[in-house]
Parts: C-alpha cells; sequence; structure tokens
C-alpha cells in the first residue's frame, strides 16, 4: 500500500477541492439557462402569488392578536378587557403559541415529506387555524384565548417550513432566496394590512352589538377558510405529477435540481446525517443566529401597535402608523435577498442589514423619550434588519446541510428556531417601562442584531475554509459550500 506524508495528502485534498469546484464550473457552463428561466417564469406564476398569500394569512392570523389587544382599549372593548386578561396574561398567551410553534415545525416536514403530498397539507392546515381564528370572535374569557392560541400555534408551526420545502422542490439552490424573500415580505404587508384592516374595524366597534377585536378575527378568519379550495387546486407538489409541465419537462425539473440538493426525495436519511443536521457548530451557529433574528422579528409581530401607542398615539392612530415601518422591511427584504443571491454572498448581505437593524434599535433606546418622531424613524431602520435578513439565513441552511436528504428537517429544525425567539420577544417588551420608551425591549433587540451580524460573517468565513480544504458533506460527497 501507497504510503502518503502528511503534506502530500494535505495537498491531494486541496488539490481535490479545486477539481470539484472545477467539475462544478464545466456543469455550470453546459446547463441550459435559457430552459430554466422559461421553467422558473411558469413556475413563478403558478407558485409564488398563492404562497405570498397564504403566508400573508399565516401573518394576519398570527399577529392580529396584537391588533387586538389595544384595539379601542380607550371605550375598555380591547380584548383585555373583555376577557379579563392582563398584560403578563397576554405575554403567557403568545409564549404558549410559540412554544407550540417550536414543537410541531419537524414533524409537521416529516410529516409532509414522507406521506401527504403538500397541497393536501397546506390545505388542511390553513383551514384548521382558519376556524380557530373565527373562534376568537366569540371569547369571553382568559382560558379560551389560551387554548385557542395554542392550537393555532399547532396548525402554523408547520406551514412555513412546509412553503420553504415546497420550493427546494421546484428551484435551484441559488434561486430560492429571492423566492423566500418574496414570501416572507409579504409577512411584512400582513403587518401592514393588519395595522389598516385595525384602523378600519375599529371605527367599527360594537357594530351588530360585537366589539372592534371580534370583528377583526371575523374577517380575517373568513378569508382564512375561503384560501383552502385554492391551495387544494392550483398549488403544485411534485414536478412528476405536474399537469402543467410535459414529460421532457417534468424530467428536466428534476434533473436540475441534482447538482447542489433539492428536489423530491423520499429517501431516509442515516443517524449520522441526521446528528450532523440536528447537532454539528456550524449548524447550531445557524439555528443560533435565527433564534436572536426573530426576536426581532417577534417584536414588530405582536408588538408593533404597543410601540406605536406608547410613542404617544392613541390605539386607532397606532393601528395605521405601524404600516410604514413594515412596508420598509417588505422593500428592503426583496432587494437584499435578490442581491444576495445574485452575488451568491449571503453572509455579507446578512450581515450588512444586521448592523443597520441593530443600530435603529440602537438609537431608539438612547434617545430621549418624549423624541417620538425620531424614534419612529429609528422604528423604521430597525424594521429594514428584522425581516430582510430571514430569506437569505434560511437559504443559506438549505445550500449547507450536512446531507441533501436533512434539507427538509434542516429548514423545520431552522425555523423552530423561531419559536424560541418569539418567546424572548414576548418579555422583553415591558408594560412597566411604557414611560421610559421600552428600553429593554430596544437594547435587548440590538443586541440581537449585531449577534446575528458577528455570527453571519464568522459563517462566511469558516465555509470559504471549508471549499479551500474539500471538505465532503456527512454522505462523503463533495460539496461546494455557499457562503
Amino acid at each position: 500500500m501507497e504510503k502518503i506524508e502528511p503534506q502530500e495528502h494535505l495537498e491531494r485534498s486541496v488539490e481535490e477541492g479545486k477539481t470539484a469546484a472545477s467539475l462544478e464550473d464545466t456543469a455550470e457552463e453546459e446547463f441550459d439557462y435559457e430552459r430554466s428561466k422559461k421553467l422558473n417564469r411558469r413556475l413563478d406564476y403558478r407558485i409564488l402569488p398563492l404562497c405570498c398569500w397564504l403566508y400573508l394569512l399565516n401573518f394576519l392570523d398570527r399577529g392580529n392578536i396584537g391588533n387586538a389587544k389595544v384595539l379601542n382599549q380607550e371605550s375598555g372593548d380591547d380584548m383585555l378587557s373583555r376577557t379579563g386578561m392582563n398584560a403578563n396574561g397576554y405575554a403567557l398567551t403568545v409564549t404558549l403559541f410559540s412554544v407550540a410553534y417550536t414543537l410541531f415545525e419537524v414533524p409537521s416536514n416529516w410529516i409532509m415529506k414522507h406521506y401527504v403530498r403538500p397541497s393536501v397539507w397546506l390545505a388542511t392546515l390553513l383551514g384548521c387555524w382558519g376556524v380557530l381564528t373565527l373562534g376568537f370572535a366569540g371569547v369571553q374569557n382568559y382560558a379560551t384565548v389560551l387554548a385557542l392560541r395554542l392550537l393555532i400555534g399547532v396548525f402554523e408551526a408547520g406551514f412555513f417550513p412546509g412553503i420553504v420545502y415546497l420550493i427546494t422542490i421546484w428551484y435551484r439552490h441559488n434561486e430560492r432566496a429571492v423566492r423566500i424573500a418574496f414570501v416572507i415580505a409579504f409577512c411584512n404587508l400582513a403587518g401592514a394590512f393588519g395595522g389598516a384592516i385595525g384602523y378600519g374595524i375599529g371605527h367599527a366597534n360594537g357594530a351588530a352589538g360585537l366589539q372592534g377585536f371580534r370583528w377583526l378575527f371575523i374577517v380575517e378568519g373568513i378569508i382564512t377558510v375561503l384560501s383552502v379550495v385554492p391551495t387544494l387546486l392550483i398549488l403544485p407538489d411534485y414536478p412528476s405529477r405536474a399537469k402543467f409541465l410535459s414529460p421532457a419537462e417534468k424530467s428536466f425539473a428534476e434533473d436540475r435540481l441534482k447538482e447542489r440538493g433539492g428536489g423530491y426525495n423520499r429517501d431516509h436519511a442515516t443517524r449520522k446525517e441526521i446528528l450532523q443536521t440536528f447537532f454539528s457548530p456550524r449548524m447550531l451557529a445557524h439555528y443560533c443566529a435565527y433564534i436572536a433574528n426573530v426576536v426581532t422579528q417577534g417584536s414588530f409581530t405582536f408588538f408593533t401597535p404597543t410601540i406605536v401607542t406608547g410613542l404617544g398615539y392613541s390605539s386607532i392612530q397606532a393601528q395605521l402608523l405601524t404600516v410604514p415601518p413594515w412596508v420598509v422591511g417588505f422593500v428592503v427584504a426583496i432587494l437584499l435577498s435578490y442581491s444576495a443571491d445574485y452575488f451568491n454572498a449571503r453572509g455579507l448581505h446578512i450581515t450588512i442589514i444586521s448592523v443597520v437593524g441593530g443600530l435603529g434599535w440602537l438609537t431608539a433606546g438612547l434617545l430621549p423619550t418624549t423624541s417620538y418622531v425620531q424614534r419612529y424613524g429609528c422604528l423604521c431602520m430597525a424594521a429594514a434588519g428584522a425581516f430582510p435578513a430571514a430569506p437569505s439565513m434560511t437559504n443559506w441552511v438549505t445550500c449547507n446541510t450536512p446531507s441533501l436528504l436533512t434539507i427538509p428537517f434542516a429548514i423545520a429544525l431552522h425555523n423552530s428556531c423561531a419559536g424560541l425567539g418569539q418567546i424572548i420577544a414576548q418579555w422583553i417588551w415591558k408594560t412597566s417601562e411604557a414611560k421610559d420608551g421600552y428600553p429593554t425591549g430596544n437594547f435587548v433587540c440590538a443586541a440581537c442584531n449585531f449577534f446575528v451580524a458577528i455570527v453571519a460573517l464568522s459563517l462566511r468565513l469558516w465555509y470559504a475554509r471549508m471549499n479551500r480544504k474539500g471538505e465532503l458533506d456527512a454522505r462523503g460527497e463533495k460539496r461546494v459550500w455557499s457562503y
């Protein structure tokens, strides 16, 4: 047997890494980009509008409790007053939602990967939480609010990772982030629409003997339930089942995903692949960074009306003034995600935008409490760092899972961290600090954004080093790691 010296072994490893990169470059040159673009246009028209609409509903039904919390509170017709719930009870309610969200993400994606078609599973989740949202219109006590919110968390948990997995079934590695961004960006629009709807419904308080917050749940719940049928009829499952594609197009749609992971595969991963996906240091770094990022997201989702009310505005005015920060987040998310995919530089984009968001939160916390206009401007700046990083963070994970077979589990585990981040967010905006401008909430969010920036930059350098060394994945196969 040939004896290989350590230095020679290192040189061979480096050479193998160069060879892998060279082979990938050759494959890229031979790839039919024009055909792929035409296919993407057809997929975009069929998949993205519906997924964006459904995720908008997902976020409307998730965040409407924040609007209901303060809507018409001047007349005692807000949800807290009508159900006998205090501020700590509200925090516990949204915390239990996040606990359910954390626990049921991975099982939901497991079911969708192995047993139920995406369109059927996503429609089922949609219908269940829509009915539960309607149930909120009749709540009379705190216990009912708690139970309904917990169940909504169970059914909403698997929805976003299910959409992301659907995108990995259909799109290539460098085409996903901007699509995920379009979907996630609609949670920004959901925040904007939620505020606008809350503003309108706030003026209908007392109509037909119902408080404004009850009408809020009725309107949004009906829209969600009515969206179940289009989901079943329009949303495609897998290329092999797509009736709108010819046999040749189905084959191309599947083959183009083999290079860097994606597509539909029911094969079971090995124990080693699963353990590395769950516990390897670099994957844990991804998950921890996402927890920190979601602390800022959760602050917007559940407390934007509260924060704006703390800037000296009435509860109905606060509903309308929540709109601009969400719109800022929407625009920045689209632009950032497109740029991250185009330049294939997700780590640097996440780092830069997280620093911007951190500065927004930090400045808001340092400004005098009475500097309402300046602090509102900081809130818009913070919005630019809260949501726009999420699409690139999610796609980054799908590109760098230890095994291509564990992509759906990595997606679900990554997004389940959202529940942990939301739990933190729900306890840092203290009612007792309203007169002081919520310093705890602002400073914690600033620290989280800066933490995300540090981790993203570190991972970017880590993956560059892995490529130089030609490191293999958990299956012992050559990979080009995305940074």
